[in-house]
């Protein structure tokens, strides 16, 4: 388990690719010698949820969500948000322009390309979706219901505290990670041998990379985030709160 006094430099030679988790917390590169503890404290960052956030990423046993559960709903949601413009951003772009090169350059029969653009933009339209639903619905929901839990609500925050669950996000909730592990076997086992295996190996350690961290991703929302939710949802209901809320507003 990393504790506060590792360095932060020791952090990335253990993985390189908690280099994505870093910027997530605007933690640039070049600091030099310092402990996970002293790089946090000077970025004010919350020591204990990044510690959190980096052991379940190199873990996957490691999973204290009791722990995680008594952050509050805004630093897990503005991690996952943050995770979100990486995808956006960075992740699915570089990967597309693979896609491209591959499709363009590595078979013969031009439908073998066609095949795999075609499917990575279902794979991506359908991802965009998913993330367009949890920024716009499923993240604000959580934000108000803890304004509400706390008794310091707006208006527009209690109206989507009665409008909606989290419990309706989970019945909507889609397996990305699934058509991603599809996107893989595609170029491992049903496409013909490439004439540039080079960029397919460069494909498959860009998406095994984005699934080890979309798991990561989910296992926050589905076994932190949503369980805290409910729980404020359940104290909301018993104590009438959304009711307070409006006689004082």
């Amino acid at each position: 388990m990393i504790t506060a006094d590792k360095k932060m430099v020791d952090l990335i030679h253990m993985n390189y690719v908690l280099i994505k988790v870093l910027n997530r917390f605007d933690i640039s590169l070049g600091f030099g010698d310092k402990t996970i503890g002293e790089v946090c404290k000077e970025q004010k960052i919350d020591v204990r949820f990044f510690l959190e956030i980096i052991n379940s990423f190199l873990d996957s046993d490691y999973f204290p969500k009791e722990h995680l559960q008594t952050f509050p709903v805004r630093l897990i949601i503005d991690y996952l948000s943050r995770t979100h413009q990486d995808y956006l951003g960075k992740s699915i772009p570089l990967i597309e322009d693979l896609i491209n090169k591959i499709a363009k350059n590595c078979y013969e029969n031009r439908e073998h390309g066609y095949l795999l653009t075609k499917f990575f933009n279902e794979y991506k339209d359908e991802l965009f979706r998913h993330i367009e639903r949890e920024d716009k619905h499923v993240f604000p929901y959580a934000r108000c219901t803890e304004e509400v839990f706390r008794g310091r609500a707006d208006k527009e925050c209690i109206r989507r505290v009665q409008d909606y669950s989290i419990s309706t996000y989970l019945n909507e909730h889609d397996d990305i990670e699934e058509k991603l592990f599809d996107l893989k076997n595609i170029i491992i086992k049903y496409l013909p041998s490439p004439s540039q295996p080079e960029l397919c190996y460069a494909i498959l350690s860009e998406l095994f990379n984005l699934e080890k961290d979309m798991n990561n991703h989910s296992r926050i929302e589905e076994k932190v985030l949503v369980p805290k939710v409910e729980a404020m949802e359940d104290e909301i209901r018993k104590k009438g709160l959304i009711s307070d809320a409006e006689e004082h507003d």
